[in-house]
């Protein structure tokens, strides 16, 4: 099984939903169901209120019947219309809309449900891009069909016509299916495709991933991922256009923002979860990066 570690960290004030395994048919690591008036689409989550933020533990797919739906994830506000698909994927900071009808079918996929090499061929955890797809006619014809396939299959469990092992297999295989479509929508951009490909920067995306509230240097990370530092500033450049230190500092502001903006951690202790222990080097290097200070900056998110 997979075993890819989460964004955020636990006590970080924000509260992080698990996945309800005892909901799914069968206990198996993955739903799939309606979103509707009878179905809100907030299943993995019944007791939070829909209009504060939160973390999931896992991924959620929505595609969408109706439109406009408005969602907000990490700080964007996001607008779906009538055959969009949404993409949340673990630990990203994410809020209902109150004001938004969520019609259409929601997936759930629990982090370990697949093995690791159709983790990998379907970038289960490209963090590095949108949410929000918008696939062509064709495209989502082909997401509906393999969509509607996998729902049977779960529902199917329910009916226990197959072992719980074999009803597991195919699950897997018919969940592979729709997110190797999947994968290749949210990747088809010739940028996206570049960046895919390019395996230096995927090492150190998915490093910085795991290490930025620790690790803030370039070097550290060159050194091991056993690239010279000089091959790694090709490599970031190339695909986002920014250098490598530029990367590591929008992911650790991005994470204070979120720990400033949905928590009442005292501003030192935000600082600590991101790798500075001096409260005053955090606010010199949050102001420096945004232009505001974290106090100003919570005060406008209020």
């Amino acid at each position: 099984m997979a075993d890819t570690p989460t964004q955020g960290g636990a006590g970080d004030g924000i509260r992080t939903f698990p996945f309800p395994v005892e909901h799914s048919v069968g206990g198996v690591g993955m739903q799939v169901g309606p979103m509707g008036p009878a179905h809100d689409g907030r299943s993995w989550h019944t007791d939070a209120p829909p209009d504060r933020v939160h973390r999931i533990d896992f991924h959620v797919v929505m595609l969408f019947d109706a439109g406009p739906v408005r969602h907000m994830i990490d700080f964007t506000r996001y607008e779906a219309a009538a055959g969009d698909v949404l993409w949340i994927r673990p630990g990203q900071v994410h809020r209902f809309s109150t004001s938004s009808e969520y019609r259409g079918t929601a997936l759930t996929m629990q982090p370990g449900f697949l093995p690791r090499a159709t983790v990998e061929a379907t970038g289960l955890y490209r963090y590095d891009l949108p949410p929000l797809l918008h696939p062509s006619k064709a495209q989502l014809a082909g997401l509906r069909a393999a969509l509607t396939y996998l729902r049977g299959e779960y529902d199917d469990g329910a009916a226990g016509t197959l072992p719980l092992s074999l009803h597991t297999a195919v699950l897997r295989h018919s969940l592979t299916a729709f997110l190797l479509r999947l994968a290749h929508l949210a990747a088809s951009g010739a940028e996206a495709t570049r960046r895919q490909a390019d395996t230096t920067f995927t090492l150190f995306r998915d490093a910085v991933e795991k290490e930025f509230a620790a690790n803030h240097s370039v070097s550290a990370y060159a050194d091991s991922l056993g690239y010279s530092r000089r091959t790694l500033v090709r490599a970031v450049r190339a695909a986002t256009g920014e250098t490598p230190k530029g990367f590591i500092d929008k992911r650790v502001v991005l994470e204070a923002k979120r720990l400033l903006a949905h928590t009442d951690l005292p501003i030192g202790r935000v600082g600590a979860a991101v790798g500075f222990p001096d409260p005053a080097n955090f606010s010199k290097y949050f102001q420096l990066h945004t232009g505001q200070t974290p106090v100003a900056f919570r005060a406008d998110q209020g």
